[in-house]
């Protein structure tokens, strides 16, 4: 019945079939039941007559997971709900895997088997059939074998024989070399322990019993024969006790492997999540994370001549033997190089190298450094082999952008083929290789589009019309594409556009109800910030008069978390689509509002991400304090009766600000807020404010904590029970910490079955009524702030 409904309830909504909307903070809370779901996991089949995206049609449960639709690629064409049966049917005929090196057939994974089908999907044949699970599958360079993964090592099969070949036997410390028996275990024990009360004992045994010594005698007539033996197979590759295996990489050609380890530190602690709401009535752990600074495991990268040769442990890094991951991004069309990037355990180094695989060196092709952190918006993912394997290209910030540079495979003759003040944010290369493809920023810092550019540099050319967000995913003829395309007062849809015509895009979803395409959303006006240090910083503004409200005297400033995101552009805010509603509810009521990408946001380049460094709460909360100054000078508000909200990084700031900033600010409503940067992850807050063991100065002057003294305005805290990100602990402990300062004027509210990010709309619901009756009832037209000031 459930699927059947499903289908029936597909139908598009139109706004002639619209109802009025109930404008308050129960209906904006029930999120995606209001807005929809953004179709996801977009995919063509391989004849390019169908789009397969995840979806739920308009109003579904807000607890349904999203269901697989198709969708015929024409225009007017409607979507269709499909069966879990039919995908796991059609799944191999889907326009997705490897291209063989021919460009005749495609190599797929599909539900942990592989597959292999003519370029278009119409002939499948499936060419493994285990248990086990095939994985990081890969044309041999001749087209004629397949390697993959498979229970912790690599094997080849050959697509006309379908003869199987282990290529590599990668063991656990545990498992030893596998060919003894109890005897060649006891040996083995007593090697290590012979001075020991085990050794004792198990010399004792072989003087004592008969059995024990043939087993010895049998063992030792086994490996003599094996000795005599001519190796056959791969040579076994033993790990240290404990060491587990992060990745395995084997050339194309089958000709050396790439192995990366974890040893993961012996006493590395992890934090504890109690679980109060819980099915059995008892209080259950969940486990967690460790906190920054704590021992981190030990990273290795070995290379391997295949099929007998000994392992090599190499160095990835020129400047620091000490590597904090290291991963395989590529491998040449040949087999006979790989593309490996690592960083270092500091933050302040990544580097791209190709390691030969007949000799096992490495060249450094790109050495990026930064006295703060290496990062920006693409990442190691952005990086391959073009031109035949002879070049290699990469996404780097050492213009302070991240830009599109490619060098020959042997490191040399560099170049920047991208060149401007705007991000790219992923690349690939076209079908037949002559082009990078790339979503960027070019447009503007509020923009994304889809780019196309010759193998060579020089002109781009946009592939998306219209403004706003696009995430595009082209037909495997790459002439068409599947765009999920939104705007700022619209989400996200499916559209399906013809690449290089003039039309407009056709329209395949309708995600929103009737009641949400009923209301006027605004696209807010973006302003730029004049910020104390001279910068321009962008705001998106929500004005009274813009809902035909009168201004109320008072102002809200939204901080949006996770620090580096970007929030202020023309698509929809993905990630705060129910603030982005809140924001026009407090403005209808009166109140003009702030949304600002403060610095560290995403989108502005390598100093506005870094402009953190060491100082969380220092110049990015300076913009919050000059967003401030900028409400007081423009709409004459009184500082005292501007308000601030926010979650995570958000909740972090309006914390800061409060304790830190009070002349500039009268109330603040911190929701799931880091209070000590010494209890937050390594990854995140290492690379921003190095390790507390070693500076001691930027975790204390960017820890809310460790300022609670200078509270003086109203704070309402809200926080999930049983958040795994930023931990429950960390506002019980500012919460002890205000009651022994003896501070009054705040709260705190508690979600007893509440995450890092909430999942019921109950939850946002309680969570935004508080929010909004704190506001009203501080710096609102009749709070105590507004009595104040009228004094």
């Amino acid at each position: 019945m459930r699927r059947l409904l499903l289908v029936s309830i597909c139908a598009m909504p139109t706004m002639a079939s619209a109802q009025s909307f109930d404008f308050s903070i129960r209906s904006i809370m029930r999120g995606p039941e209001l807005y929809g779901r953004e179709p996801a996991n977009v995919r063509w089949s391989g004849d390019g007559q169908y789009i397969y995206f995840g979806w739920l049609p308009a109003g579904s449960d807000w607890r349904n997971p999203l269901v697989p639709f198709r969708v015929r690629a024409a225009a007017g064409a409607t979507p269709e709900a499909v069966s879990i049966a039919h995908m796991d049917s059609v799944g191999p005929y889907l326009a997705v895997g490897v291209v063989s090196p021919d460009r005749t057939r495609r190599l797929i994974e599909h539900r942990g088997d592989l597959f292999v089908a003519d370029v278009r999907g119409a002939r499948v044949r499936q060419i493994t059939s285990t248990v086990a699970a095939e994985s990081d599958a890969q044309w041999s360079p001749d087209g004629t074998r397949v390697l993959f993964n498979r229970d912790g090592n690599a094997w080849s099969i050959g697509l006309a024989d379908g003869f199987e070949r282990q290529l590599t036997d990668v063991r656990d410390a545990d498992r030893g070399s596998g060919a003894g028996n109890r005897s060649s275990t006891a040996r083995r024990g007593a090697a290590a322990n012979d001075t020991a009360q085990r050794g004792a004992m198990e010399r004792d045994q072989r003087q004592l019993l008969a059995t024990i010594r043939d087993d010895a005698r049998t063992d030792s007539i086994r490996r003599a024969d094996s000795t005599a033996r001519t190796p056959v197979g791969p040579k076994a590759v033993t790990l240290l006790p404990g060491e587990r295996i992060a990745q395995l990489s084997v050339s194309p050609a089958g000709s050396a492997a790439l192995v990366t380890t974890t040893t993961a530190p012996a006493d590395l602690r992890s934090a504890i999540v109690p679980n109060y709401v819980t099915s059995t009535g008892y209080t259950e752990d969940l486990p967690s994370r460790s906190k920054v600074g704590d021992e981190q495991p030990v990273v290795r990268v070995g290379f391997q001549m295949l099929p007998r040769g000994d392992v090599r442990w190499i160095r990835t890094l020129a400047s620091d033997s000490l590597i904090a991951n290291a991963a395989v991004v590529a491998w040449n069309e040949a087999g006979t190089q790989a593309l490996i990037a690592a960083s270092s355990r500091n933050f302040k180094t990544r580097q791209l190298s190709t390691i030969d695989v007949a000799t096992g060196s490495v060249v450094a092709i790109d050495v990026l450094t930064d006295t703060a952190w290496v990062g920006g918006p693409c990442g190691a993912r952005c990086a391959g082999f073009y031109d035949g394997g002879k070049r290699v290209y990469w996404v780097g910030e050492t213009t302070g952008w991240a830009q599109l540079w490619s060098a020959s495979a042997d490191g040399s003759d560099k170049r920047q083929l991208t060149d401007g003040t705007f991000e790219v944010y992923d690349v690939r290369l076209s079908g037949d290789g002559q082009s990078f493809l790339f979503h960027s920023s070019e447009v503007s810092p509020f923009d994304r589009d889809l780019w196309s550019m010759r193998i060579s540099g020089g002109p781009r050319t946009k592939l998306t019309p219209q403004a706003g967000g696009h995430q595009v995913v082209l037909s495997p003829d790459e002439s068409w594409m599947a765009d999920v395309h939104s705007r700022t007062n619209r989400p996200p849809e499916l559209f399906l556009v013809r690449r290089g015509a003039s039309a407009m895009p056709a329209p395949l979803t309708v995600s929103p109800t009737p009641e949400f395409l009923a209301y006027n959303w605004k696209d807010p006006e973006i302003v730029m910030l004049p910020a104390s240090d001279g910068v321009k910083v962008p705001a998106h503004i929500y004005r009274p008069a813009d809902f035909g409200a009168k201004p109320n005297g008072a102002a809200v400033i939204f901080v949006h978390g996770a620090g580096y995101m970007h929030n202020v552009h023309h698509y929809w805010k993905s990630s705060y689509p129910r603030e982005y509603m809140f924001n026009h509810f407090l403005a209808a009521r009166g109140y003009v509002v702030l949304d600002i990408d403060y610095r560290a946001s995403a989108g502005y380049g390598r100093d506005w991400r870094t402009a953190i460094y060491r100082f969380m709460g220092g110049r990015d909360l300076q913009d919050q304090v000059d967003g401030s100054k900028y409400l007081a000078s423009t709409f004459g508000i009184d500082p005292e009766r501007i308000g601030m909200y926010g979650g995570s990084y958000g909740g972090f700031m309006t914390l800061m600000a409060l304790f830190t900033e009070p002349t500039h600010f009268g109330s603040g409503a911190a929701l799931r807020s880091v209070t000590d940067w010494a209890h937050y992850n390594h990854q995140y807050t290492g690379q921003i404010l190095n390790l507390p063991q070693q500076d001691t100065i930027a975790y204390h002057r960017s820890s809310p904590i460790f300022h609670a003294e200078r509270l003086e305005d109203p704070l309402l805290m809200l926080h999930g029970m049983v958040d795994r990100n930023v931990h429950f602990q960390d506002i019980v402990r500012l919460t002890q910490r205000l009651i022994e300062l003896g501070k009054e004027d705040w709260d705190l509210a508690v979600f007893p079955v509440e995450d890092h990010s909430f999942t019921r709309p109950a939850s946002w619901s309680d969570e935004y009524r508080r929010i909004f009756e704190h506001f009203e009832r501080t710096i609102g037209p009749n709070g105590s702030k507004a009595q104040r000031g009228s004094r």
